[in-house]
């Protein structure tokens, strides 16, 4: 695949991902808007947004699937279909149980995305790692960009359906693009030829391969823990105004974007995966300890930024490369049962921080920190599995040179 059908391939699949990150917020964004179109409290919309993760962890792994047996760029128009009817359906339907199937294929979407996308990054070749992880830098420009026009079309008293229109125009131009884009196709025979030389075997690549996977679940939780109860926390135990509590939030953003740069510049010179992961959960871990402990509003107020450096700032991503690299023959699949990890986070973790709360806000904090250890462990039991067989592979490649310069020698004599 040659560098100019590489730059327009990658051009058409990160603008699906500003549309995915405007999708993730979109109907939380218009929350009080959609209560009144529907004549519905805010409880009843929340419900409906809750279809977006039944949607997610349905679709996983089926798309991981039709990725893997039908094509990457199958699944990729399939997601662009289902977002785009979701768009059109959900500013115009009165309907709640259309309104809740809506938000399901929105989860669908979301799913078909992640399973043609991640697997065309990595056999698109080059620096395949640093390309996954900058799709969450735009998907945090969508989410940037989308607060913007919903607080600009309210404070017009303008028609809050236009924030739908403004990614379906996204779409539109991505379908025309995409029908002159051409996707790499991955050869099975050089595939299982990398499986057999790359990465751990045996008992280690099933526990690296575990570990990477139940990964999937800590650092989607870490972060849904955290956004979901910083602001409650910090007004509560540390005495926060309320527009300082929230800015905590903002600060976590703005650093995730900014870690997601950082970590792409650092794949790209070529830093290990697996030692971008240890490094990034051991100093999350660290900075969200600090903010569970401490009370200095300052030092909590660099601790978050920290945190979302490091937790969000492509750490995900990174474990999904290692994953796929290790088990490069059925890629979709990889993809899709790593990410219904993190979408059964996005189930569990409301249900049981909501009890916690309720007996004490420092409690779920101290639950965040317990997640952040687990994952670090995962991580840990990881970089151990891959440096062996890094250190094995290269103490064979000496030896083998070594024996190819006596060959060489004794040709000579």
């Amino acid at each position: 695949m040659n560098t100019i059908s590489r730059r327009k391939l990658s051009l058409v699949l990160y603008i699906n991902y500003i549309v995915h990150g405007i999708g993730l917020i979109i109907l939380t964004q218009n929350m009080q808007s959609l209560g009144n179109f529907w004549n519905v409290p805010i409880a009843t919309v929340s419900y409906v947004i809750s279809g977006i993760g039944i949607g997610k962890l349905i679709a996983y792994f089926i798309f991981g699937y039709l990725s893997d047996r039908f094509g990457r760029k199958q699944m990729v128009i399939v997601g662009m279909a289902s977002y785009l009817i979701f768009f059109i359906g959900m500013p115009f339907t009165t309907n709640l149980v259309m309104a809740y199937g809506l938000a399901i294929l929105a989860g669908v979407a979301n799913s078909a995305f992640d399973a043609g996308t991640y697997p065309t990054f990595i056999e698109m070749g080059g620096n395949a790692g640093a390309s996954n992880v900058f799709i969450k830098a735009f998907m945090s420009i969508g989410e940037f960009i989308l607060p913007l026009v919903v607080a600009s079309l309210e404070s017009n008293k303008l028609w809050f359906g236009w924030s739908f229109i403004l990614p379906c125009g996204l779409l539109m131009i991505n379908f025309f693009l995409i029908r002159k884009t051409t996707f790499p196709h991955a050869k099975v025979e050089e595939v299982e030829l990398e499986e057999e030389s790359n990465g751990p075997r045996g008992i280690k690549k099933l526990i690296a391969s575990v570990a990477l996977s139940m990964y999937g679940y800590t650092s989607m939780a870490i972060m849904i823990l955290f956004t979901q109860w910083i602001t409650v926390f910090a007004q509560q135990k540390l005495g926060f105004s309320v527009l300082m509590a929230h800015g905590l939030l903002s600060l976590y953003s703005i650093s995730s974007i900014v870690g997601v740069v950082v970590t792409f510049i650092i794949l790209k010179l070529g830093v290990a995966e697996e030692k971008v992961l240890l490094g990034s959960t051991l100093i999350s871990l660290l900075s969200l300890f600090l903010i569970s402990t401490l009370r200095n509003q300052l030092l909590v107020m660099i601790a978050s930024a920290v945190f979302g450096f490091t937790a969000a700032g492509g750490v995900l991503q990174v474990a999904l490369n290692l994953l796929l690299k290790m088990l490069p023959v059925h890629k979709g699949i990889i993809t899709g049962l790593y990410m219904t990890f993190g979408s059964i986070a996005t189930f569990t973790v409301p249900i049981v921080t909501g009890r916690l709360a309720t007996e004490n806000i420092q409690s779920v904090l101290n639950f965040d920190v317990f997640i952040g250890i687990v994952g670090s462990v995962l991580a840990l039991v990881t970089i151990l599995c891959l440096q062996r067989v890094r250190t094995s592979n290269t103490v064979s490649q000496v030896i083998l040179n070594t024996n190819s310069n006596k060959k060489d020698r004794s040709f000579l004599k």
